[in-house]
């Protein structure tokens, strides 16, 4: 059984038991969450649920387990023959889940 959920403006697959990294999310280590933009829900023989765009009464129930940042990456800015160089780097936040449940 999986669900697809909506988080950060961005789609997720989540299966029970696994563990997901999403953006940054506002909640303490070890706290329990429920995820309520559940865009599809698939059981175990195979039946899809499709949200118009949600699917009614679906969540997905998750544990945080870290709050973490990413490796750096470096962002330059260039133009020729005018001496303009910029270098920057930039972190990404990141909040890892473990999913418990799929509550349909």
């Amino acid at each position: 059984m999986y669900a697809i959920i909506r988080t950060g403006g961005r789609q997720y697959r989540a299966e029970v038991g696994e563990t997901i990294d999403v953006e940054r999310l506002p909640h303490d280590e070890g706290q329990t969450i429920e995820i309520e933009e559940v865009l599809l829900v698939a059981s175990e023989d195979g039946d899809l649920v499709v949200g118009q765009p949600l699917v009614d009464g679906a969540s997905v129930t998750a544990t945080v387990v870290s709050q973490y940042r990413d490796k750096k990456i470096l962002v330059w800015k260039y133009k020729p023959k005018k001496r303009y160089r910029r270098r920057r780097g930039h972190r990404q936040y990141y909040t890892r889940l473990q999913i418990e449940a799929i509550n349909y």
